[in-house]
């Protein structure tokens, strides 16, 4: 791909065109680029035209698309092609940071982004010259180019925050402090002292509190891991200054400046080494008042937000984003407080809290935000620690919670009024949420049905934070691991919660709320049967729904629920009464062939895997519908995508599984497709066990004889794999795989197809593989099947008893009887780094399991065998009449004495000797 005149123009033709609403103009313009952007000079046609277009759409288009290419290819895979060309790659590096602060400021960011990408994974080994070359430009005294240094380290450097203490983090670090420690301070006390010089210039003040909010959070992140000797020497300059601009009455702190300074403090009053600044009565009095109190107001910013940009408003408040609210800072300040000084800051905000109380008592309708602040404040001295998942887990002891619920709390929320104070509302639903470990379950019972009321408030916020609410009750757990609440104690409001939780989603501004369609799926989860009655009605509201998101899938969450969702119908349903299969069939295949022709990628593995949950509900053969289908599902292209692989190699089993004899008559031809896919899949590290999980279901299901003229072909492809690229992953797949052969087709036609491709080979295996690698297997059901396996080779192969391979039949039963009793081996050599599935950069969508279509562990062997260690004892047995004498000798010669100790136990147990 040349960087011409004419190519320039053809890509920004394709750029127009995926800015275009309609589908049948976006998706093939969208695709077009897929498929070109594999070739050299791509990456760098994006960057001239974004330098040098006319078009000020196409520059911005660009550059979102060249970070989302950087962001799909960058990566370098393990056993994949490099996506981007070595010269590309050197060309990129080259430009971008010039390019990114020469651009404007919507350019600047997506280019800064890429820059955080690419030095994710290049930075700093492959990346030498990038931090020099972003401390170089602190000289410009240019504030756009300035703040563009400090915008791309900030998102280069804020996983520090995230990543776990080692020395090569820790080496990094010091290599970054090295090289900004003193530049940054020395940039920081420049600002501070132009802030001063530009007092009245408000434009001004403007760009230089965007520095100070970069340059704060950049310190909070070289921070983080802990490392204070650099910036120790500063660190009461850098805090006065921070406290000093937290007093100020300017109007011009209505900025992210004030948040981000908040932090800063935050952060610091938590480490033990900077406890010191913080003990003096009037700085902790003066922090408590001037800067806490104030910044927890419900201002005017907060309202609109609420009222006008709920989705960013509730993002914010219950996910905790990455840019806080000024109230997230002034909580966290309060929770950093009291990590030294719980007491004296409990003691000066109670007087607080009961003063903004009794305001709120005098004139509710006018002083409703002094209540406001009060819950916030309780909220923030309580909650000691928390989590995501389980809310409080620590909270202080000097806050009575119950109290403070019954008095403050329930009143709002038994208001008739569902949209009065939708503020409080919210708050004091929160309070629930955040409290529910603390707060007696009779208190919390009787706010179930005001919460269920609550999905009724046009407030997007208030019916939002309701479904949360309910979501996470119905989640808690209480003793035995059992969740807290019955379905027994949820059946009385079971109508009205559905009808209200299905009518909240036909409220404005929530047809796709996530945490809506999370709450509808954990009713279902936790309501069980309970919910039959109302399937027919809810599957056809959730089909619609699906059909609806399916024309332009925006919300994952919201789709991975709602699948979720359609599982659980199926499963309750069906676990009642597995003829009501068809029901859902047809309700759903329309849709699902609507979203298979259309291609929509987001959905297509979520399709996948409820098919295989429905295809399972079938007790016999497979309905000629899905047979329709089976040819299709074997196509490459489908398998090019990543994210499909989990969920076709599922469907493929449940065809197997459901219908083997059908597919082996009517569809013989398309067993070598079906090979063809096995033989792709193991070709991959990533997906290797993909390929497995596919031949054990052909082997465990097919008509022996219709694999008969493949099996040697399948072996010598799984030798070739072993002999090029031998990992820990492929050797445990490999030994299950083996050992259900064996037990499908017999010891002896197992030893027979290893000595057919080379003779002597089975021995090789037992001794390079099966004897030293066994102790790897993982997993009951696997570890049993290779139990069941072995037990065959030992005891039903004749070659093991009467030529070479004899020798190798003691250290076998030692292998085994160490399968049994010795901690599994889970050792993993230093050179081998797997690649999550769910990690695998690519174009296409990742794959996302649903839970509640999981399928149910197979026991291959189940029938046959309950207890391994009992048929082994009666299998030697069996074996010893068969030939006397033999087997005690072997055994009490060869065998160490812990080995033949445990294996006198089996025999004991299984009542058996061996004669």
């Amino acid at each position: 791909m040349e960087l011409s005149d004419a190519n320039l123009q053809t890509l920004t033709e394709y750029l127009k065109k995926t800015l275009d609403p309609d589908p049948a103009i976006r998706r093939p313009a969208e695709k077009f680029l897929e498929s070109v952007e594999g070739n050299q000079n791509y990456p760098l046609l994006l960057l001239t035209l974004l330098e040098k277009s006319q078009d000020n759409v196409i520059k911005v288009c660009a550059s979102v698309t060249f970070k989302n290419y950087i962001k799909r290819n960058w990566r370098i895979v393990e056993d994949e092609p490099n996506k981007i060309c070595e010269a590309d790659r050197v060309a990129i590096k080259a430009n971008i940071v010039h390019l990114m602060l020469s651009s404007p400021e919507q350019i600047q960011k997506q280019l800064s982004d890429a820059i955080s990408i690419i030095g994710r994974e290049d930075f700093p080994q492959k990346w030498p010259d990038l931090l020099t070359e972003m401390v170089n430009r602190f000289q410009s005294g240019d504030f756009h180019v300035i703040n563009g240094v400090l915008r791309t380290a900030h998102s280069l450097f804020k996983r520090y925050r995230h990543e776990f203490k080692s020395n090569e983090l820790w080496t990094e670090i010091k290599l970054v402090l090295d090289a900004f420690a003193l530049p940054l301070t020395n940039l920081f006390k420049a600002t501070i002292e132009l802030c001063s010089t530009h007092a009245n210039d408000a434009s001004a003040l403007r760009i230089l509190f965007s520095s100070l909010i970069l340059i704060s959070k950049l310190f909070y992140s070289l921070n983080f891991q802990d490392l204070p000797e650099f910036f120790e020497d500063n660190m009461e300059t850098w805090m006065n200054n921070f406290h000093t601009l937290l007093t100020l009455d300017n109007k011009l702190l209505q900025t992210d400046l004030v948040s981000n300074a908040i932090q800063f403090l935050a952060s610091v009053c938590e480490r033990p080494h900077y406890k010191n600044l913080f003990e003096d009565q009037n700085t902790l009095t003066s922090i408590c008042e001037k800067v806490i109190v104030p910044n927890m107001e419900f201002r005017a910013a907060d309202e609109e937000a609420f009222e006008d940009n709920s989705e960013e408003y509730i993002r914010r408040d219950l996910e905790g984003s990455d840019i806080d609210t000024r109230r997230r800072a002034a909580c966290d300040l309060v929770r950093g407080l009291c990590k030294f000084f719980e007491g004296p800051v409990t003691g000066i905000f109670s007087g607080y809290v009961n003063s903004m109380l009794q305001e709120y008592a005098k004139n509710p309708s006018v002083n409703w935000k002094h209540k406001d602040v009060a819950i916030y404040l309780v909220t923030s001295l309580a909650s000691k620690a928390q989590t995501q998942k389980h809310g409080i887990t620590q909270a202080n002891e000097l806050v009575n919670l119950t109290e403070f619920f019954v008095n403050h709390i329930l009143p709002d929320l038994k208001s008739a009024n569902v949209n009065e104070f939708p503020v409080l509302k919210a708050d004091g639903i929160k309070y629930i949420m955040i409290f529910r470990n603390q707060v007696p379950k009779e208190h919390l019972l009787v706010s179930i049905p005001l919460l269920i009321n609550h999905l009724q408030a046009e407030s997007i916020v208030v019916h939002t934070y309701a479904a949360h609410a309910l979501e996470r009750l119905f989640t808690m757990r209480g003793p035995n691991n059992a969740t807290l609440f019955t379905a027994a104690e949820i059946a009385p409001f079971v109508e009205i919660l559905l009808t209200n939780l299905f009518k909240a989603l036909t409220l404005p501004g929530s047809s796709e709320n996530e945490y809506i369609m999370k709450a509808i799926m954990r009713s279902f989860s936790l309501l069980q049967e309970a919910i039959i009655p109302y399937i027919p009605t809810l599957i056809t509201q959730l089909t619609q729904k699906l059909l609806a998101v399916s024309k332009n899938p925006s919300k994952p969450h919201f789709n991975h629920y709602m699948f979720e969702a359609i599982c659980l119908s199926i499963r309750i349903t069906c676990k009642a009464n597995p003829a009501a299969v068809v029901n859902f069939e047809e309700a759903l295949f329309l849709v699902f062939t609507e979203i298979l022709q259309n291609d929509v990628q987001e959905f297509i593995p979520y399709v996948f895997q409820v098919m295989s949950l429905l295809l399972e509900t079938h007790k016999n053969d497979i309905p000629s519908s899905y047979m329709a289908l089976f040819p299709h599902l074997l196509q490459p292209v489908l398998w090019e995508r990543t994210g499909n692989i989990p969920a076709l190699v599922r469907l493929l089993q449940a065809f197997l599984e459901r219908g083997s004899n059908t597919i082996a008559s009517a569809a013989a031809d398309k067993i070598p497709g079906l090979l063809g896919v096995f033989q792709k899949l193991i070709a991959s590290k990533a997906n290797d066990h993909q390929g497995f999980y596919l031949l054990n279901s052909i082997i465990e299901h097919m008509p022996p004889e219709s694999v008969d003229q493949y099996r040697k072909q399948i072996f010598i492809l799984l030798f070739q794999r072993l002999q090029n690229s031998k990992t820990t992953k492929f050797i445990k797949s490999f030994l299950v795989f083996i050992n259900l052969y064996c037990i499908k087709y017999g010891a002896l036609a197992l030893q027979e197809i290893f000595d057919g491709i080379q003779p002597k080979m089975f021995g090789m295996v037992l001794e390079k593989i099966i004897i030293p690698e066994i102790q790897k297997v993982s997993g009951n059901v696997e570890k049993k099947i290779c139990a069941v396996g072995i037990t065959k080779l030992l005891t039903e192969c004749p070659p093991m008893m009467d030529t070479e391979y004899t020798k190798l039949w003691t250290p076998l039963l030692q292998s085994l009887i160490g399968l049994f009793e010795l901690p599994e081996d889970d050792t993993i050599p230093d050179e081998e780094h797997f690649i999550d599935i769910e990690d695998t950069p690519g174009y296409q969508t990742a794959f996302s399991q649903l839970a509640f279509a999981g399928k149910k562990e197979h026991d291959p062997v189940g029938q046959m065998v309950n207890n391994p260690k009992i048929h082994l004892a009666q299998s030697l047995h069996k074996l010893s009449t068969a030939c006397p004498g033999r087997v005690p000798s072997m055994v009490s010669t060869s065998l160490n004495a812990e080995a033949l100790q445990y294996l006198q136990g089996y025999l004991q147990a299984a009542s058996v000797t061996l004669l």
